[in-house]
């Protein structure tokens, strides 16, 4: 469909009042009127219409004459239950089932749809689903976290040459974290695992967005239930330390075993470590052994460093003065500073003396 066309064909959803839901054609509401700017988003009244440009519409009004189909801004893509849909119990125009709890994705002309509805018409290659208005449907997911990704890794990149702060970014850096975040606010409420876990990073850490350990546990769990090593390894880092939500021993045990169960290094010795404290579950030098060594085995710098001191202590395995300093050394290489203390506690003892003398 050329833009014309498309500006011919497209006509704003006339339901609901964009500030305060008032449906058209009651009392209180006779007929909506659409925002002059962008023609997306319809009022019962002009103190409605001055209240949500003050709210958030500012953001979003998007002049007609900028936007073409294939460019529309994701800020609006997904709003998630509590979209409006979700709330009056509007059916998806394409299932025609109620949208309640399922995953939701809100078009800029304000029709929801399911997820999964979407995800199938994507898949034929149905590129326009609103029966209404024939809005695009956004970019998939995956092209949306891709997309974010490339954003924040040139911000990044300015952050780590010293030339910005995450503090301090400069406006037009500024302005590239707000829509990377937007984009993977957008996948992740899509359910795409992996913009889920980058939101919680960016979330926990406050890079480009206010910092909220909360917000970021809420994301790490959406992705750690989908598989996501790395969102599994960080939940049970913050169970661990009662970041975001209330400490639990056990439940960091409990993330740490899924992360490590599918070859996750630092999941491997984090669990090791867990097991050589005993806690969160039953102390075992055996068995913090055997995770230390997954991760060991992998370069894992602090689980050779471990798995050196216990060979050196005898701990889990038989005492071997040979392969503490094996370990210590592999650690070292890396520059690990236990590791280098280490490894000079050991030689100058006598104790292994033909590795003493290897460069």
């Amino acid at each position: 469909m050329t833009q014309t066309n498309y500006k011919k064909s497209f006509k704003p959803n006339r339901q609901l009042c964009g500030n305060c839901s008032a449906p058209e054609g009651n009392e209180s509401a006779p007929k909506l009127s659409a925002c002059a700017r962008c023609a997306l988003v319809c009022y019962c009244s002009k103190e409605c219409q001055r209240a949500h440009w003050k709210a958030n519409h500012r953001e979003h009004c998007i002049p007609k004459a900028d936007r073409a189909p294939q460019h529309q801004q994701l800020h609006d893509i997904s709003k998630g239950a509590d979209s409006d849909a979700a709330v009056t119990g509007e059916k998806c125009a394409i299932c025609q089932d109620t949208l309640a709890d399922a995953s939701l994705i809100t078009l800029p002309c304000t029709h929801a749809f399911h997820g999964t509805c979407v995800a199938e018409m994507r898949k034929f290659g149905v590129q326009q689903v609103c029966p209404l208005c024939r809005i695009p449907l956004p970019p998939g997911p995956e092209n949306v976290c891709e997309h974010a990704t490339l954003r924040y890794m040139v911000i990044s990149c300015l952050v780590e040459a010293g030339r910005a702060s995450w503090s301090t970014l400069p406006d037009w850096a500024q302005r590239e974290m707000d829509t990377a975040i937007a984009e993977w606010r957008a996948a992740a409420e899509q359910g795409l695992a992996r913009a889920q876990y980058h939101l919680g990073v960016m979330l926990y850490y406050g890079r480009g967005v206010a910092r909220s350990a909360e917000e970021a546990v809420r994301w790490f769990s959406k992705a750690a239930d989908q598989g996501d090593t790395e969102a599994q390894l960080n939940l049970g880092v913050m169970f661990r330390l009662g970041c975001g939500l209330a400490q639990s021993d056990e439940e960091a045990v409990r993330w740490y075993s899924k992360a490590a169960n599918q070859g996750d290094a630092r999941a491997q010795s984090y669990l090791g470590g867990m097991f050589e404290e005993g806690r969160g579950v039953a102390q075992s030098d055996v068995e913090a052994v055997k995770w230390v060594s997954k991760a060991a085995d992998q370069g894992n710098a602090l689980a050779q460093c471990s798995l050196g001191l216990m060979f050196e202590q005898g701990r889990g395995v038989v005492k071997s003065d040979e392969e503490a300093v094996r370990y210590f050394r592999k650690t070292a290489d890396q520059g690990n500073a236990g590791a280098q203390f280490r490894l000079a506690h050991v030689l100058p003892a006598g104790r292994n003396a033909a590795d003493a003398e290897v460069e």
